[in-house]
C-alpha cells in the first residue's frame, strides 16, 4: 500500500479527543450533585435549596448550548473545546477553594460551572464534519457516550473528599481540564472543507428556529434524553419509596440504569446508519411506552420491574443516539452546531420536569402510577410525531440526495 492509499486515521483521533473532552467537562459539570447531601447538613439547606444547588449548573449548561452551538458553527471545535475547558477551570477552582461556605457561593459557582455542560454542542458539529453521512450516526453516538463523565463524578467525588478534604475533587478536576485543554489546543483540527457560516449569530439562530428538524428533534430529544436525565435523578428516590430499598442498593441500581443507557447511545447511532433514524426512534419509543405502562402497576422488582427499567434505559440511550443521527442527516452543514445547541437544551431541560411532576403527584395521591402513565402517554405522542411528521421530513430530505447520487453515477 502506498502512502497515498494509507487510511486516514484523523477522524478516529478527532472523535477520541472530542469524546474525552466531553466526558471531562461533564465530570466537572456534575461535581456538585454528589456533595449536595453534605452541603445540606453543613449549611442547613432546605430541600428546595439543596435541589437548587444541583439544578443551577444543569439548567445553565442546557441553555448555554444554544449560543455555544452557534459559536461552534462559526469558530469550530478546535477553538471552542480548549476555550470552554479553560473557562470551566475558573468555577471549579472557585468552588474548591472558596465557594462551599455559603448558599450564595454555591449558586454563583454552580452558575458558571454550567459552562462545562455546553460541550455537547461543540462536539456534535465537530464530529459530524469529520465523518461521511453513512458513518455519522455511529460517530455521533460514540461521542454522546461521553455523557458518562457524570458517572466519573458520581464514583469519585465523595471518595476524594473523604481522602483529601473538600477541595480535593475540584483541584483534581481542574488539573485534568487544564491538561485536556493543552492537548486539544495542540492536536485538535477542524475537518477539511468545513462549512463556515458568514451570517451573524442572531441571523443563524433565527434561521435555525425556522427549520422543521430543530423543533422535531427537540421534541424527540426531550423525551429520549430528558427521560434518561429524569430517571438518573429520580430513580434512587423512587426505588427507596416504592420498593423500600436501602440507599446503597437504590444507588447501585441507578448506576446500572445509567451505564446501560450510555452504552446503548452509540448502538442507537450505529443502527441509524444501517436503517433510518426514524425507524430506530420508533422502536425505542415503543419500548418506553411498554416499559412505563408495565411499571405504572408497580410490579415486583424481580424480575418484571427490573426488566421494565433496564428496557427503558436501553431504549432511552439508543433513542438519544438516533435523535442526533437524525440531526446529522437533516440539518444543513453550516447549522449543525446551532441545531445541536437548541436540541441539546431541550433534552437537558426536559429531564427536570418529570422528577418535579412525579414528586407532586406522589405527594397528592401517594402513588407513582399516574406519573408513569403520563410518561407512557408522552412517549406515545413522540412515537406518533416520529412516524408521521418526522418521517415525512426525512423522506423529503433524502430523496433529493438520492437523485443527485444517481445523476452523479450516470444512472
Amino acid at each position: 500500500m502506498s502512502a497515498g492509499d494509507a487510511p486516514d486515521r484523523r477522524p478516529a483521533l478527532m472523535l477520541t479527543l472530542a469524546t474525552a473532552g466531553f466526558a471531562i467537562n461533564f465530570w466537572a459539570w456534575a461535581l456538585l450533585s454528589p456533595l449536595a447531601p453534605r452541603f445540606k447538613e453543613a449549611l442547613h439547606l432546605s430541600p428546595f435549596q439543596q435541589a437548587l444547588v444541583v439544578a443551577v449548573p444543569v439548567v445553565v449548561g442546557s441553555l448555554g448550548r444554544v449560543p455555544v452551538g452557534a459559536l461552534t458553527d462559526r469558530y469550530g471545535g478546535r477553538v471552542m473545546f480548549p476555550l470552554v475547558s479553560l473557562a470551566t477551570v475558573v468555577p471549579v477552582l472557585y468552588l474548591g477553594l472558596a465557594g462551599q461556605t455559603s448558599l450564595a457561593g454555591l449558586l454563583v459557582g454552580g452558575f458558571f460551572l454550567g459552562v462545562g455542560g455546553t460541550t455537547f454542542a461543540i462536539g456534535v458539529p465537530f464530529v459530524n464534519a469529520w465523518f461521511p453521512p453513512a458513518r455519522r450516526g455511529l460517530a455521533v453516538g460514540v461521542f454522546g457516550a461521553g455523557m458518562g463523565g457524570t458517572a466519573i463524578s458520581a464514583l469519585t467525588t465523595v471518595k476524594l473528599v473523604d481522602v483529601g478534604g473538600g477541595a480535593t475533587p475540584f483541584a483534581v478536576t481542574a488539573v485534568v481540564l487544564c491538561g485536556y485543554a493543552a492537548v486539544a489546543a495542540l492536536l485538535l483540527r477542524d475537518a477539511p472543507g468545513r462549512t463556515v457560516p458568514v451570517e451573524s449569530m442572531a441571523r443563524r439562530l433565527g434561521d435555525t428556529l425556522r427549520l422543521r428538524v430543530t423543533w422535531q428533534a427537540s421534541a424527540l430529544y426531550a423525551v429520549a434524553f430528558g427521560g434518561y436525565v429524569a430517571f438518573s435523578v429520580y430513580l434512587p428516590a423512587y426505588l427507596k419509596t416504592a420498593y423500600a430499598l436501602d440507599q446503597a442498593d437504590a444507588a447501585n441500581r441507578m448506576a446500572g440504569f445509567v451505564l446501560l443507557a450510555v452504552l446503548m447511545r452509540p448502538v442507537g447511532g450505529w443502527l441509524s446508519d444501517r436503517f433510518a433514524p426514524t425507524r430506530v426512534l420508533a422502536w425505542t419509543l415503543v419500548v418506553v411506552v411498554a416499559g412505563a405502562t408495565v411499571q405504572a402497576f408497580t410490579p415486583g422488582l424481580a424480575p418484571l420491574g427490573t426488566v421494565a427499567f433496564l428496557s427503558m434505559a436501553a431504549a432511552l440511550g439508543a433513542g438519544s443516539g438516533a435523535t442526533f443521527a437524525l440531526v446529522a442527516l437533516l440539518a444543513p452543514a453550516n447549522k449543525v452546531g446551532s441545531v445541536t445547541g437548541i436540541v441539546g437544551a431541550a433534552g437537558g431541560l426536559g429531564g427536570f420536569v418529570p422528577p418535579l411532576l412525579m414528586g407532586v403527584i406522589y405527594g397528592w395521591y401517594g402513588s407513582y402510577a399516574l406519573g408513569l402513565g403520563l410518561l407512557a402517554l408522552v412517549a406515545l405522542a413522540a412515537l406518533l410525531l416520529d412516524t408521521t411528521a418526522v418521517a415525512r421530513t426525512a423522506r423529503r430530505a433524502v430523496r433529493p440526495r438520492l437523485v443527485e447520487g444517481s445523476e452523479a453515477s450516470g444512472t
